[in-house]
């Protein structure tokens, strides 16, 4: 059971394991200590379970691209399910045929050597088997038309923009597609003359002998195609997009036993760039990419960058031109930390600031003896906007809150937006001075009205006590019956700051809260599907004409039902907002503070 056409597959097969086995082994050894002692302690633990059933769910069913369109996962699942079951189809098929053992490559050419060996057998369920293997080659025909057809207009499977590849990817690609189609045609072929073979293929072969094709002379050359197609096919994925098939599943493994981003490039980094497929989704969500037409600079393209070695020495100038709002995160299938990344590309070479005073001025920052009361901390966007922090305080005053308001002096700033630019000792001594001056405070809660602040209290700082958005703490209040509001009849539009919503996940609150005081409409884009507002400190790149554009998405949403009032729960989305139109832009906080009996 052996020809020399089996020889590229063969060699293709060895290159792929090779390959594959010492890149997974040195990016592991490029963990950090830390993640090593999760890897450790977690390795052996329950946790696997949850990594196969996700793995199962989105390495091979592709649920998360189906939910974001029902024919674009069908495509995605009959090419990675429908290969996969081939696979395994064929293997037992082989095992059942070959009771003696057989090579391994003979499952993938079963139809050559089945008619030409006398150590494959005949059973019964052979019928089934051959028509069962046409079936799924038509399940994986269909996707692949579907992909092709994508290339050429992707809009109606769910996508305005198609990714750009590089040559290799291209390569690839191309030879990927030609795998099937040659496969079908290789065991029409010899359907033609040996009559083996199920339903599709034999008609297939007898549609070529029909059109007066020598099957005998062409057979063996099919053969050797297709084994072809296979061995630089399985040559080049550990250097191309097609690494995430493998890649996705340890990645699925390592981020449920708690492995993370760090500040720093590392072995789980190196994971989450071959994992991204490149299939495009992030980019029509990219508020940049619609409506300014900036097409090269959303996550797609800058792990294709990184992953690259930075050939074109694009990446810095990618990292730099994005809002950072979250957008692409979301949609993103594989939930690949695009901002964790972007932050490690943009702290690459960065000069330190301040160097002379290393903010000296933190150390006449003095904590206040607030034993017993909650912690209120405005954020510097807030004192821009003071009718914020104002609110807040008669929210407090009214509810009988004792508070101590952290910065309303000495204004310290959380340490996210310097995170964000990629000045990471900086933030690091900001986050050390707030957390001493809160915990020698003795407050028992903290609460910010800034979804930036709110996030890097929550993600970054590692607090004893627990932390709330101002929008969380007035719907507690209101449930509590310590607040109590008067409703009307204005109708109110919200929008989600990206901070807020997709960066914490703080949805419900703040509809909460603008339920008791108002007529709360819905909007065509909320939510996780929220538009950026374009007025933010991520983006250091575009002008400020490009970010009114932004903006005037973000508002048109809005206005679309004529609301009497746009809602919003960040003092950066006010100020932006506000400046789109004539309808009113309130926070959260002010709308609650008007109303209150």
């Amino acid at each position: 059971m052996f020809s020399f056409f089996v020889i590229p597959f063969c060699l293709g097969v060895v290159l792929l394991l090779g390959i594959s086995v010492w890149k997974y082994i040195r990016w592991i050894r490029g963990f950090d200590k830390r993640q090593q002692v999760i890897i450790r302690r977690n390795i052996w633990s329950w946790r696997f379970l949850p990594a196969i059933w996700e793995a199962f769910r989105e390495g091979l069913l592709h649920w998360r691209i189906t939910k974001h369109h029902l024919l674009l996962g069908y495509m995605h699942r009959s090419l990675a399910f429908g290969w996969f079951l081939l696979i395994v189809v064929g293997a037992v098929q082989a095992i059942l045929a070959c009771p003696g053992g057989h090579p391994f490559y003979v499952a993938i050419f079963f139809n050559f050597f089945e008619p030409r060996s006398e150590r494959i057998v005949h059973f019964a369920q052979a019928p089934f088997y051959a028509n069962l293997m046409d079936a799924l080659l038509i399940y994986v025909l269909s996707g692949l038309c579907l992909a092709a057809f994508k290339r050429v207009w992707s809009r109606p499977l769910g996508m305005r923009q198609t990714t750009h590849h590089n040559l290799i990817d291209r390569i690839a690609k191309l030879s990927l597609w030609c795998i099937f189609p040659l496969r079908l045609l290789a065991e029409g072929a010899t359907a033609a003359i040996y009559g083996n073979g199920g339903f599709l293929v034999t008609g297939v072969g007898a549609l070529m002998a029909a059109m007066g094709l020598d099957n005998e002379i062409f057979e063996y050359h099919l053969w050797v195609l297709y084994s072809l197609a296979l061995g630089t096919f399985f040559t080049l994925m550990p250097f191309t997009r097609y690494m995430h098939i493998f890649t996705e599943i340890f990645l699925i493994y390592f981020r449920q036993l708690g492995l993370r981003e760090t500040v720093r490039k590392d072995g789980y980094t190196l994971f989450e760039l071959s994992a991204c497929s490149r299939c495009g989704i992030c980019i029509d969500g990219c508020p940049i990419h619609d409506p300014l037409g900036i097409h090269d600079t959303q996550g797609v393209y800058m792990l294709q960058n990184i992953r690259n070695k930075d050939v074109w020495k694009q990446a810095e100038r990618i990292a730099d031109n994005c809002l950072v709002c979250g957008r692409c995160s979301t949609e993103c299938p594989v939930q690949i930390d695009l901002e964790g990344i972007r932050r490690q590309v943009r702290a690459k070479g960065k000069e330190a600031i301040d160097k002379s005073q290393s903010y000296g001025y933190l150390k006449s920052v003095h904590p206040f003896n607030a034993m017993g009361r909650i912690g209120y901390f405005g954020g510097c966007m807030s004192h821009l906007t003071p009718s914020i922090t104002e609110s807040m305080e008669r929210i407090f005053r009214a509810a009988g809150q004792d508070y101590w308001y952290m910065d309303k002096e000495r204004t310290i700033c959380c340490g996210r937006p310097l995170l964000q630019q990629g000045f990471v000792r900086q933030a690091e001594e900001l986050r050390r001075r707030n957390s001493e001056l809160i915990a020698q405070s003795g407050v028992t809660m903290l609460v910010t009205s800034c979804p930036i602040c709110y996030q890097s209290f929550t993600k970054e700082y590692h607090l004893a006590i627990p932390v709330m958005h101002h929008s969380e703490y007035i719907a507690q209040l209101l449930k509590e019956g310590r607040l109590q509001v008067t409703p009307s009849e204005q109708r109110i539009a919200y929008h989600d700051p990206c901070e807020l919503g997709r960066g914490c996940g703080i949805y419900e609150a703040p509809r909460t809260v603008l339920q008791a005081v108002g007529e709360l409409q819905h909007t065509r884009q909320e939510r996780e599907q929220s538009l950026c507002c374009g007025i933010n400190l991520g983006d250091t790149v575009i002008s400020g004409t490009q970010q009114a554009q932004v903006r005037d998405r973000a508002y048109e949403n809005l206005v679309e039902g004529q609301p009497d009032t746009i809602a919003t729960a960040c003092p950066m989305c006010k100020k932006a907002l506000a400046r789109g139109g004539d309808t009113p832009v309130r926070d959260i906080a002010e709308l609650v503070a008007e109303k209150m009996k």
